[in-house]
């Protein structure tokens, strides 16, 4: 149900985009300078508002305004509905996700949809290769360094990325003070976000892990052996968040990806 809506609301999402760009295309045509950025459906009423058309081109342009920014809201209301399930359904799953600081409703959807089970994974080396953040060595000539993999599910590593970027601007969060320690210790930017990145799906893997054997206890408090067998394994130490690890222990069966 989650993976149906999430998809749901990523095509509508970008729906509304195109209907944007649009409508600046047509703005450039009627106000000088065009529209300002971060264009919504009522700035863009106030706008058309304003103009008088000075001939039949321009009242034709205008009216394509009017219906474009009727398509905009129109766009913003199945949005804002498609959140609310979202949101409804990681509530009845009891998920703990929302409680990481950056996870909202909307990723936690994503990142519940998109992984299925996270008892899939035997580990969180093989969840942070299959979501294409465990970083791989690539050598030229004597020199020998890490990079991100090209592969991996995109939307998981898109999801993931989004956790990191919100932590990163929360300057009290866990993930703010390990970022600040990688850009201390000579990372760059962009390496000491990866790092945390890989930091994220080692935490997230357990806490999904931790839910899954809570659902699976049930009232009794009995945990089936499936789901104790398929989490067993060690987790990475954050001292290994810059190396290589191993490829996704399962498939994706339903994309056919697997992580490069």
């Amino acid at each position: 149900m989650l993976a149906l809506l999430d998809e749901r609301r990523t095509n509508v999402t970008t729906q509304r985009t195109r209907l944007v760009n649009q409508l600046h295309a047509v703005f450039r045509d009627l106000v000088p300078g065009g529209a300002p950025k971060g264009l919504t459906a009522t700035t863009a009423s106030r706008l058309l508002a304003g103009i008088r058309p000075a001939g039949q081109v321009e009242a034709a342009r205008k009216q394509l305004g009017r219906d474009l920014v009727v398509e905009i809201r129109q766009a913003d209301q199945r949005l804002k509905v498609l959140t609310a399930q979202i949101a409804e359904t990681v509530t009845a799953t009891g998920s703990q996700l929302i409680e990481v600081d950056g996870v909202g409703p909307v990723v936690a959807g994503r990142l519940l949809a998109r992984t299925r089970g996270m008892s899939r994974f035997a580990t969180a080396a093989a969840f942070a290769s299959y979501a294409g953040v465990a970083p791989v060595e690539v050598s030229s000539a004597a020199r020998v360094r890490p990079r991100m993999p090209l592969g991996g599910d995109r939307q998981l590593n898109h999801a993931l990325h989004i956790v990191a970027v919100s932590q990163i601007r929360m300057p009290g969060s866990a993930g703010r003070a390990y970022y600040d320690t990688k850009i201390a210790a000579g990372k760059t930017e962009k390496e000491a976000k990866r790092c945390l990145k890989r930091r994220l799906a080692d935490q997230i893997w357990r806490l999904m892990i931790r839910d899954e054997r809570r659902y699976a206890a049930g009232p009794g408090g009995q945990q089936e052996a499936t789901i104790k067998s398929s989490a067993a394994g060690s987790t990475p130490t954050t001292g290994t968040s810059e190396k290589s690890l191993p490829e996704p222990a399962t498939p994706d069966s339903t994309t056919g990806k697997t992580a490069a």
